[in-house]
């Protein structure tokens, strides 16, 4: 197959201000890319680091693909604008198979794009494929789930579908049918209901991204809409806008360099790197991971946390996102702790880990006991909110109620009961207590 070039203007602003432009090629067998910062960017007083890999600096930055990993052939942070799984295959469903990495960049929708970056042609307009040109456009939310679960039930058959879908769908990531909807308050992700959904999974999402908001967390804004059906939906409010203006995100995986498995203590130390508030974040992120360990949540891979551009060439910890408990799972972090402590939820290991993260023991116990207080008094409840059966409810308690929430619960009152109690009277100084 002969090798085809493309070029695209990488832009950011209302006005379209250039960045850089990406190169890509492709011979059938292998794509790449080449990046290259814009001389106005680089002089720009307002201008920062698209990525920790991506330093302002003349000349080009390489990327490439392989058969096992093709992504790579973009930049991480421009790579993370590109769907995941459910878009690709509405995509491939649409527009036929063979699509590139820059396909699947630049033929999503410019307006929902994730993040602050824009793929523009010379002209300033969004490149499309002449031969199968997608409808950009929003849809009724409605509307939108009868697409998805048309597709959903036979994607061989949904062609028309998917055709539709793809023009709301834009650059989303993960596995589970979803879209962009636009709402008067401003732009939402709707989750939708699978056919093939054994447990309230929509509803369980919304309940526990709210228990995150109740225990001190920043968590995504979500709520249920068309709660009274069988197929309720999941809003989750966009973060990377504010109104008309986009905010520059990348993902925790490209924040370390594009690594596909990484662990939480070297989050912290790109946190220590680029963060505008080292301290705040560095106890978001314990927060988060005692969080996840205490909700059963196996899904913490590194592209379900991310950061938000927030001035200056800093950055900070975005909402949490994509929390979704797992009563039936064995109970295992995608993201270790350490190397130390490999996969294993272990509220004791990330306690011990406190240094990691600026922390001192007694601080870990107070920030994760403060946040199993609040999950084990507020989960049901929740859960009830969001029209939750309680045959549902008791199917998820194993993961709300898990042992480790029972072994927190025992460190947390040996570990302060022991600070209330008065010294004895053999622990005086030079007395037998004393080491």
């Amino acid at each position: 197959m002969a090798k085809t070039s493309r070029i695209v203007n990488v832009t950011i602003g209302a006005r379209n201000m250039k960045v850089g432009t990406l190169r890509f090629e492709s011979d059938g067998r292998r794509q790449s890319s080449a990046f290259e910062y814009d001389p106005a960017w680089l002089s720009f007083e307002g201008g920062f680091d698209i990525s920790p890999s991506l330093p302002r600096q003349p000349g080009p930055f390489f990327s490439s693909g392989t058969r096992d990993n093709p992504r790579a052939a973009l930049p991480g942070v421009i790579s993370d604008a590109t769907p995941d799984s459910w878009g690709r295959s509405l995509m491939r469903s649409a527009l036929g198979n063979g699509l590139t990495e820059f396909d699947y960049l630049t033929l999503s929708d410019d307006r929902t794009r994730q993040g602050a970056l824009r793929y523009l042609d010379e002209d300033g307009r969004q490149m499309a494929d002449p031969d199968r040109p997608l409808a950009r456009r929003t849809l009724p939310l409605e509307r939108l789930r009868a697409l998805a679960l048309a597709y959903d039930r036979d994607p061989a058959r949904a062609e028309a579908e998917a055709t539709e879908l793809t023009g709301a769908v834009g650059s989303l990531g993960g596995a589970r049918p979803k879209a962009n909807v636009i709402a008067e308050d401003g732009l939402f992700i709707a989750k939708f209901t699978s056919e093939r959904d054994g447990k309230p999974i929509e509803q369980i999402e919304v309940a526990t991204l709210n228990l995150a908001r109740d225990a001190g967390l920043r968590a995504s804004a979500a709520q249920l809409a068309l709660g009274n059906t069988r197929h309720p939906v999941a809003l989750i409010r966009r973060f990377d806008r504010r109104g008309d203006r986009r905010i520059p995100y990348m993902s925790a995986r490209t924040a370390l360099g594009g690594a596909e498995s990484g662990t939480y203590d070297e989050m912290a130390e790109v946190i220590r790197r680029i963060s505008k508030d080292p301290r705040a974040d560095l106890e978001e992120l314990f927060g988060r991971i005692a969080f996840t360990i205490l909700v059963a949540n196996t899904d913490d891979h590194l592209k379900n946390h991310g950061f938000l551009y927030l001035g200056d060439n800093r950055w900070g910890l975005a909402p949490a996102f994509d929390i979704n408990p797992q009563p039936d799972r064995q109970r295992s972090l995608e993201t270790p702790i350490s190397e130390l402590s490999g996969h294993d939820a272990s509220i004791e290991a990330l306690i011990e880990a406190a240094p990691f993260f600026d922390l001192g023991e007694t601080d870990g116990i107070r920030i994760a006991g403060r946040i199993g207080a609040v999950i084990r008094d507020h989960w049901r409840g929740r859960l009830e909110e969001q029209k939750v059966s309680g045959a549902q409810a008791r199917l998820y308690e194993p993961a709300f109620l898990n042992p480790e929430m029972k072994l927190l619960e025992k460190i947390v009152e040996g570990r302060f009961r022991k600070a209330e109690a008065p010294p004895r009277s053999d622990q005086s100084p030079g007395g037998p207590g004393m080491p």
